[in-house]
């Protein structure tokens, strides 16, 4: 049997920062502050720390206020999540799900905290699927997430999205009715463009 997994509920919250040490020292103060269920932390690309804590909303607050203050000035970006959604957290852990709607809208962000903002919104305030959401590696530290269902939905989910993070860096959007078929098969498969020419 597969070691069981932490829950990241019922609160979610990501510090991302441009200095791996202000943000080891930043992941530190956090998880010595509260006691929070959930820690990850690590790199990506480009030379940025992200710190993903998950717990009661109160202990999560605690910690964030801890890293924001260690972090400083190396804060990128924040973004506290209360009441995340499962499918939210499967999506941040990896799993990606096929399209079956009628519609397709893509939210960009220059940072992963940005991103997860716009899930959450777009997730809480529109009748639409969370395909898949991608976090900064292989991406310039990007983010950007896929969502699936009707046109109307779609564009609901994008506008609340993309308005919940304004002018946000990085900041672009799409809707695409009546996804052509090739270009789901090419969304379904790895989405990095050297793996997708290898075969």
């Amino acid at each position: 049997m597969g070691e069981a997994r932490p829950a990241i509920e019922p609160a979610l919250a990501l510090l991302e920062l441009g200095s791996i040490a202000a943000g080891i020292e930043a992941g530190d103060a956090m998880a010595k502050r509260a006691p929070i269920e959930v820690i990850r932390a690590g790199t990506v690309h480009p030379g940025k720390y992200l710190i993903l804590v998950g717990g009661a909303v109160a202990d999560v607050e605690e910690a964030l206020e801890a890293g924001r203050a260690v972090g400083g000035s190396s804060v990128l970006d924040v973004v506290l999540i209360p009441n995340v959604r499962q499918d939210l957290v499967a999506a941040i852990r990896g799993e990606r799900r096929a399209a079956s709607g009628e519609a397709l809208g893509v939210i960009e962000t220059g940072t992963v905290a940005a991103i997860l903002e716009a899930a959450d919104a777009g997730l809480k305030g529109a009748r639409v699927q969370l395909l898949e959401i991608r976090l900064a590696d292989d991406l310039g530290g990007k983010g950007y997430l896929l969502f699936d269902g009707t046109v109307a939905d779609v564009e609901a989910a994008v506008e609340i999205g993309t308005g919940r993070i304004g002018g946000s860096a990085g900041l672009a959007w799409r809707v695409i009715p009546l996804l052509h078929a090739e270009m789901a098969s090419n969304l379904a498969a790895d989405a990095r463009f050297a793996a997708r020419i290898r075969k």
